[in-house]
Order: C-alpha cells, then sequence, then structure tokens
C-alpha cells in the first residue's frame, strides 16, 4: 500500500488511517460506516479501533452485523470479521489459531496483520514466537514496498532484541511512508536499545507534530521521555510526564517516575493513592499480569509498603501461574525496595532469572525489573554484580546517564515517600 491521495475514496483514506494509527482513524473509519453502512469490513474495522470503549452488549450487536454483511461479500471479509470478533473478545490463542488460517487463504493481509498481536497477548512463549515467524512469512510474501508489513517486521525485530535489523526495517518503512505510526514506535524502541537520547527524543516530537492527534501520541511522549531520562534530561521527562501523559496513563506515570526515584531524581506529579487502590479492586484490575505490574508500580512510587504486600499476598494465592510464580515475588521486591531492605529485594527479583519475562509486557517495559534488581544490589554493596548485569547497555547504548546512575554508589535511590 503506498499513500493514498485526499481525493481518495473514503475507504481506501480510513484504511490506511488505521494502519498508520493516524489521528484521523475514527473520523475517517465512522465516515466510511456512514458512507456504506451494509459493509461488514468497514462495522468491524470500526470496532477493532474503538471496541474497548463500547459496552459488551454494543459491542457484540456491532459485530454480530459486521459477520452478517461480510457473508453476503465474500469470504475473505467473513474471516476478517470473525478474527476481529474473536480479538476484540481477548480470546487471544483462538484469533492467533484464526489467523494462521486466514493467512494460509489470504497471504500478507494488511488487515488481518492488524491483530497479529494476539499472539503475544495469549502470554505464551511459544505462541509468541509462532507470532513472530508468522510475521517474518507474511512479510516476505507482501515484499519490500509493503510499509504496513516492513513495519510490522520492524516490531517483531525490535522485540526479539534484533536492534539493528529493527532501526534499519523501520527506518526503511518510514522512508516508503513517513506516516507509518508502527514504524515510529519500531524505531522507538530501537533507539531505547542504542541509547538514543536527546535526538531520539527529537525525532519524535517531530514526528508528533505533523499528528498530534496520532494514536499513540502520549505513548511516543512516554518513549521521549525514556530517551530524555537515557542521557540525564531530568526536567524533560518530568515535563513530559506531566503534560502529555494523561491521569489515567498510571502504568506510564509510574515506570517514569519509579525510574527517577531509582537514580535518586525527584519524580513528576504523583498519581492518586486512592485511584490506584480502586483499579486493582476493580474487575481489570488482575485481568492481566502486566497490568497488575503497572499498578504495582504505582504504589511502589507512592511507597505504599502495606499496599504492596496484600497485593503480593493476593498473587502468590493466584491459581496462574505467572501470577503465582512471577508477579507476586516482583510486587515482594518492590515492597522490600519501600521499605528499606534492599538484600531481601536482590534476593527475590535474581531467583526470577528469565522468568521475569512472564510478567507481560515488552522488553523497554520490563527493563524496569532489571533497573530495580541493579539498584538493590549497588545498595546492598554488590556494585561488581550490578555492573555485570547493566554491562550490556553502558557498552552498547550512546547515552546511559540513567544506567551509570542506577550504578553509583553515592547516589542511593530517593525514598518515594519523601522525594519530590
Amino acid at each position: 500500500m503506498s499513500g493514498t491521495t485526499a481525493g481518495a475514496p473514503v475507504r481506501e483514506r480510513a484504511v490506511e488511517a488505521l494502519l498508520s494509527l493516524s489521528g484521523r482513524t475514527l473520523p475517517l473509519l465512522r465516515a466510511w460506516v456512514g458512507a456504506d453502512p451494509g459493509c461488514g469490513v468497514a462495522r468491524a474495522l470500526l470496532a477493532l479501533a474503538t471496541g474497548d470503549r463500547w459496552s459488551d452488549a454494543v459491542l457484540k450487536e456491532q459485530l454480530v452485523i459486521a459477520h452478517r454483511d461480510a457473508l453476503a461479500a465474500g469470504e475473505r471479509e467473513a474471516s476478517l470479521v470473525y478474527g476481529v470478533f474473536l480479538h476484540t473478545h481477548r480470546q487471544y490463542r483462538l484469533t492467533a489459531d484464526h489467523l494462521v488460517g486466514h493467512f494460509a487463504r489470504w497471504p500478507a493481509d494488511e488487515q488481518a496483520g492488524l491483530m497479529l498481536g494476539a499472539f503475544a497477548d495469549y502470554g505464551d512463549a511459544a505462541h509468541r514466537a509462532r507470532g513472530d515467524a508468522l510475521t517474518e512469512e507474511q512479510a516476505a510474501v507482501a515484499g519490500p514496498d509493503s510499509w504496513p508489513w516492513l513495519s510490522l517486521l520492524a516490531a517483531t525485530r525490535a522485540e526479539q532484541g534484533r536492534t539493528r535489523e529493527a532501526h534499519d526495517l523501520a527506518a526503511y518503512a518510514l522512508d516508503r511512508y513517513p506516516r507509518s505510526g508502527v514504524a515510529a514506535h519500531a524505531l522507538a524502541h530501537a533507539e531505547h536499545e542504542l541509547g538514543g537520547g536527546s535526538a531520539a527524543a527529537g525525532f519524535l516530537d517531530q514526528w508528533l507534530a505533523a499528528d498530534p492527534d496520532a494514536v499513540q501520541s502520549r505513548h511516543l511522549n512516554w518513549h521521549a521521555a525514556l530517551h530524555s531520562i537515557a542521557c540525564g534530561d531530568f526536567p524533560d521527562a518530568r515535563r513530559r510526564a506531566d503534560t502529555a501523559l494523561a491521569g489515567t496513563d498510571v502504568g506510564m506515570r509510574a515506570a517514569t517516575n519509579w525510574r527517577l526515584l531509582l537514580i535518586g531524581e525527584s519524580p513528576a506529579g504523583r498519581s492518586d493513592l486512592d485511584r490506584i487502590r480502586e483499579l486493582l479492586a476493580a474487575p481489570g484490575g488482575m485481568a492481566e499480569s502486566f497490568h497488575t505490574f503497572n499498578l504495582a508500580l504505582a504504589l511502589a512510587v507512592e511507597a505504599a509498603t502495606d499496599d504492596l504486600r496484600t497485593l503480593a499476598r493476593r498473587a502468590a494465592a493466584d491459581e496462574r501461574p505467572d501470577y503465582r510464580d512471577v508477579v507476586a515475588p516482583v510486587v515482594e521486591a518492590l515492597a522490600e525496595i519501600t521499605a528499606g531492605r534492599p538484600r531481601r529485594a536482590a534476593d527475590l527479583l535474581s531467583g526470577l532469572g528469565e522468568k521475569a519475562e512472564r510478567i507481560g509486557g515488552v522488553r523497554v517495559e520490563r527493563e524496569i525489573i532489571q533497573d530495580t534488581l541493579a539498584r538493590a544490589l549497588v545498595d546492598t554493596g554488590e556494585h561488581t554484580r550490578a555492573a555485570g548485569l547493566l554491562h550490556h547497555r553502558t557498552t552498547t547504548r550512546r547515552h546511559h546517564t540513567y544506567e551509570d546512575l542506577l550504578l553509583a554508589a553515592n547516589t542511593p535511590a530517593a525514598e518515594p515517600a519523601r522525594a519530590g
């Protein structure tokens, strides 16, 4: 797919906006549905883009209509809409299985590619690898001129830790289509691994300036805040957290603030502790391990040790292995850090090993567990172990002020309750 012109049919402009994560996605999808209410694919893609804001009843109603209309249009359309139904209902394993069959019949279907995250969302390493392989296969079929598939492949390479490949693929995709939000996001991930610093943050600012309402605007600003932390521009990181992130962005705010606190820096604006407790008590508070982990980070920023201990016990009693074996010790370690017991925190986090990956999220997000371990090791006098833990960063990243401060024994982590 190449860039469409302003005079192109609304269908083409809506699909391009959705694939590129443009700020015009929802208006164009709604316009497409309005212009062609009998198009099941249009209705389904609108549900895919905004279904998390709909009630379960409305979502089901809209997708039943979409599937009925898609059946009349053809098998590919019906298959695509069924995939959307599964994905929006969080049936990630069924979505993944369905996509394998869909791509076998309709290779390199760009719209189906929007749901490939189901393989990782299912939370199983084997499924994640299966999704990576499927992305590679479809990108090869699509060829080097398909910016949507180049972008998806760049994101896959970034998560695999193949940073240089990810960077080159993302840059090439952006050269083919500068407004690819997936490619811009993949580049942000690659630059994080390379220690891009202010130059990487500047690119994101420039990219967002052309579309301030882009779907990922807040998330990309969070990446820019991490780039600023990497090179020691802590005021800029705080500014972004306070101005670009919404109050509802509890996870990204906590992930920024905890990093700042670990190196003895004042955090940006805090989250409301009662609000964090409400989110944990809500039905979704313990629905996904990474979401629970983000809420735990928010508690850690507030030095809510008792809340963290309660959450750790709740996770340890959970029947799901990821909660019992990974979330519980991580949350308990955060409690020990806030209680001023870094030795116990280091023991808990060291015992996790590669299981830490099961907390969910992506590499950039999970890295904060390693950060916390490094800080705990330094605070217990084990500087050599901490330096070895971060060696790959301090020797490969262009900017690593953040890592240097994590390893600095003379700048102990601030006590969250009194920082700022």
